[in-house]
């Protein structure tokens, strides 16, 4: 573990607002989606777009560098100095952004891209060409018209698995099950997967059918990958939200809010008894703007409020928030539980990777430890911001 910016020994410690990450929670749920994968029978490739962390990520193949999915350029980059050279960068790729990938390719690692039109595709294979240095890229198909991607029937995706493999770049194909994010039952989100699965298998045979090659067959999104049942012609399963958890999954249904991992520990500033708040330091610029719990069935506001331990106090949400500033209610209106000016609270979040964002780091606490007070913080795990 990487050791604290600061001499805090504890949450009492350091200034607050301020990320905190449970250890335990997190290598609860590192482990139980590993067992799924393990029992579904396809390698897990782990999304680190929500921790942005090396500390984290060294849960997820026992300290040993693996393969992993990101977000950034500046995540592949900063995963590659540190040793991992199978990398995924889901997220359509610019051709400004193919010199960065071919430095990585020059060191070693293996950094495939994501795209989804002809345009793309002849950047990727022209700069491949003129490098001398393959590009590997996987095609997006588009399973539930949640964001980019290609239907599986679409005309231009033989179309572009041609260019791709002329200049010895085509990888496979990939989908993310975005609507599987509004799945509130088992049954949705397994159909989800289902229909996640049967679009990229289906996309992948109509290129194998063209005599062109497919490596790659990769799904996943955190809903789907705790839902699926059946991942035949599948070579890959990717998730990332897993690893800490919030309350829009708590809300699915897909973990319990005893799983979240992640926090912010926010300090009691102020009171305004005729109206019933509590108000805190940490505002938007602390939780992030999310609200993704509004459309669900239980709107828990900005977050769900803990005591410093981690065990929630009934009743009391973060219901409104300004840039610096946290108001905190009961759900029923009636009049917050006495918390004194200084009072430290834990805030869990709608989004784990939308607060985790605003932070530049977490400290650790174990929560499997049952001691008295303030937990102790283990470790400072730095985060890696940028693109």
């Amino acid at each position: 573990m990487t050791s604290a910016p600061s001499p805090a020994t504890d949450l009492s410690g350091p200034d607050t607002p301020f990320a905190v990450v449970d250890v335990d929670r997190t290598r609860r749920n590192i482990a139980r989606l590993r067992a799924r994968a393990d029992r579904l029978g396809v390698p897990l490739r782990p999304h680190v777009k929500t921790a942005k962390s090396l500390d984290v990520a060294a849960l997820l193949h026992d300290g040993v560098p693996g393969p992993v999915t990101v977000s950034t350029l500046a995540e592949a980059e900063a995963f590659a100095a540190a040793g991992h050279s199978d990398i995924t960068y889901a997220v359509g790729i610019a051709p400004h952004k193919v010199p960065r990938v071919l430095a990585l390719a020059r060191r070693g690692v293996t950094l495939r891209v994501l795209l989804d039109s002809a345009e793309q595709a002849r950047s990727v294979a022209a700069a491949a060409r003129e490098a001398g240095t393959a590009v590997p890229a996987q095609i997006e198909i588009d399973c539930d018209g949640h964001r980019g991607g290609l239907v599986p029937d679409a005309p231009e995706l033989t179309v572009i698995g041609g260019i791709l493999h002329d200049a010895g770049c085509l990888d496979g194909v990939l989908a993310h099950a975005g609507e599987s994010y509004s799945a509130s039952t088992e049954e949705e989100r397994r159909l989800a997967a289902r229909g996640e699965r049967d679009s990229v298998v289906a996309a992948a045979g109509r290129l194998r059918a063209a005599g062109l090659p497919v490596r790659t067959v990769s799904v996943g999104s955190t809903p789907t990958a705790h839902a699926a049942d059946d991942l035949t012609g599948v070579t890959e399963l990717r998730a990332g939200n897993y690893v800490f958890f919030d309350l829009v999954m708590a809300g699915l249904g897909v973990c319990a809010v005893d799983d979240l991992a992640l926090s912010v520990v926010v300090t009691v500033i102020g009171h305004r008894p005729e109206y019933g708040w509590v108000l805190t330091d940490g505002g938007w610029m602390a939780m992030s703007r999310d609200r993704g719990t509004a459309a669900q069935a239980q709107d828990q506001g900005y977050g769900l409020v803990a005591d410093l331990s981690g065990a929630l106090v009934p009743g009391l949400v973060m219901t409104a928030a300004s840039q610096e500033h946290g108001t905190l209610t009961m759900r029923d209106g009636g009049p917050p539980p006495a918390l004194p000016v200084g009072t430290r609270l834990r805030v869990l979040p709608n989004h784990a990777c939308a607060t985790a964002a605003q932070h530049r780091g977490y400290h650790v606490v174990d929560g499997s430890r049952n001691t008295a007070g303030a937990p102790a913080v283990e470790a400072f795990w730095p985060r890696i911001d940028g693109w």
